[in-house]
């Protein structure tokens, strides 16, 4: 089951979601067509990736193309395909040697065929890692999730296999495409905006969110590092009082010697 993660006060979130936010105003800023910005972006995402591994975060998730994104002009999306391609097949290689492993979620049908088979591709060749996860979502949407999670709950009811009235949470969260990960415990946006924009919808429910006014290429090793500075200041409390939560630190502590 993916289950809630309660980490306390001075931890380090085990899952991490980050939409990556502000690379066309970049590229804009620099007076530049704004596939330049998703290109300076890759080395964020090298950065983070780093940091995150390094701080022994489990899992981190990237917004990459949302559903919506679709709608932008088709001279950008194709540049963001062909982008996708090219850093799927030059990473995938790194990714391995690094012990790295990837995950793709998202409905990729809409996607072209080399595309898909070069998502394939990559995970295949990452699959045997379990220390690190990166998961990048891709043609991904919160609400398509939790849609595409009860059409499975529907046909199970349809089999005969569950009754509708026993239907329960972690039923449908069984069925999200992040099922088999922790929830994420910290969600970041870059850019300066302060919305979650259908990413991870039912996920995010007990998510620590954190904004950054920098602009996702500028968003590197020194600014992850803050951002898990900041989670680890909280006190995520899951519905319980300070005092409680506070108890439950100190018996955590005498437990652990």
């Amino acid at each position: 089951m993916n289950t809630t993660t309660q980490n306390v006060h001075g931890s380090v979130p085990r899952h991490v979601a980050i939409i990556m936010d502000g690379n066309n105003r970049w590229a804009k800023k620099r007076f530049l067509p704004g596939v330049a910005g998703h290109k300076a972006g890759v080395d964020a995402v090298r950065a983070v990736v780093e940091v995150c591994a390094e701080a022994g975060v489990e899992v981190l998730t990237l917004f990459a193309f949302s559903s919506e994104n679709w709608q932008r002009p088709a001279a950008e999306v194709g540049a963001l395909m062909e982008l996708f391609l090219r850093a799927l097949r030059r990473e995938a290689k790194k990714l391995d040697q690094n012990g790295i492993r990837l995950s793709i979620i998202g409905d990729r049908s809409r996607f072209h065929p080399e595309l898909q088979a070069a998502m394939q591709a990559a995970e295949d060749r990452t699959a045997h890692h379990s220390k690190f996860l990166l998961q990048i979502a891709a043609n991904y949407g919160g609400q398509w999730d939790i849609v595409q999670a009860t059409q499975q709950l529907a046909r199970s009811v349809q089999a005969g296999e569950l009754q509708p009235d026993d239907i329960t949470a972690e039923h449908l969260q069984n069925c999200l495409s992040t099922a088999q990960q922790p929830l994420p415990d910290l969600c970041i946006r870059t850019g300066g905006e302060r919305r979650i924009s259908n990413f991870l919808l039912w996920q995010f429910a007990y998510s620590e969110l954190y904004f950054s006014s920098l602009f996702w290429p500028d968003f590197k090793h020194q600014a992850m590092r803050e951002a898990l500075a900041d989670f680890a200041s909280r006190q995520r409390r899951f519905g319980k009082t300070c005092e409680q939560v506070a108890a439950q630190e100190r018996t955590s502590c005498s437990s652990n010697g």
